[in-house]
């Protein structure tokens, strides 16, 4: 084993350690090799990129727009630039088809990265890939970690709340949650990212039935991570709210600039 692949090993084992119920990781997801080593300066156990922002950052909308190869480049300039674990947001992996999910992992592995999310919404938002369907994503995405000897953070996240406004969540909804939660980790998952979810029982439910860590996505101040860990959550990110917040910054900036010139 070369000195690289071990050092990426030793990475994606540090990564699954930082998932601890009850003691959240927690990630402010970044978009680019700047960003990345800004919150590495922070203290940061680990770096991870959202979609939707790196698509904002290169001028795209969310929702694989941004092309693969860009993904990969913006990728490979994240790794190179920190020494922390980088985990990437992948969308529904670039690909319909299982195969297509594989191939695309291995070259996500290959460009340094130790850890992915990848959802069960379809493509454009169409509703959610079957569960059957879906499994064998995410066992193709465990089949190329395996085949390239790193033990990937396979972070999969279901769209189920988001598709839905939180005034009509449920209990169906939570128990078809749990029900994917066990579906995906006999697949290969290692985690289940829940967005949109925000109900503090329904949280602390599936924290409870899922065999998987659960990751929470902040978006308004309640829960806040203090309750969220309290809840059993194992991992906190942000999404887009970290580039929204950097760039309203910005604007506030150039405003006064531009008016004080």
């Amino acid at each position: 084993m070369n000195a690289n692949k071990h050092t990426m090993r030793d990475k994606a084992e540090q990564f699954h350690q930082y998932h601890v119920k009850g003691k959240p990781l927690v990630l402010v997801n970044v978009w680019d090799a700047g960003s990345a080593r800004t919150i590495q300066s922070t203290g940061a156990a680990a770096i991870a990129t959202g979609s939707w922002s790196v698509a904002a950052a290169h001028g795209e909308q969310d929702g694989e727009a941004l092309p693969f190869q860009l993904v990969l480049a913006n990728l490979a300039r994240i790794t190179k630039s920190v020494d922390l674990p980088v985990t990437i947001d992948i969308e529904g992996g670039y690909g319909r088809s299982a195969s297509e999910v594989k191939q695309n992992v291995s070259q996500i592995i290959d460009h340094g990265a130790v850890g992915i999310n990848i959802e069960d919404q379809l493509p454009a938002g169409e509703g959610l890939y079957t569960v059957t369907e879906q499994c064998l994503r995410l066992s193709a995405a465990r089949e190329a970690a395996e085949q390239a000897d790193i033990p990937l953070f396979i972070n999969a996240r279901t769209d189920l709340f988001l598709q839905q406004a939180p005034e009509q969540h449920n209990e169906a909804l939570l128990n078809e949650a749990i029900a994917r939660s066990k579906a995906y980790a006999e697949a290969g998952a290692s985690g289940l990212f829940v967005p949109g979810l925000q109900h503090p029982q329904w949280i602390q439910e599936l924290c409870d039935q899922s065999p998987l860590p659960v990751n929470v996505m902040v978006t308004s101040p309640e829960p806040s991570p203090r309750q969220l860990a309290a809840l059993g959550v194992a991992r906190i990110s942000y999404g887009p709210y970290p580039y929204l917040q950097v760039m309203e910054h910005l604007k506030a900036l150039g405003q006064r600039i531009i008016m004080g010139s």
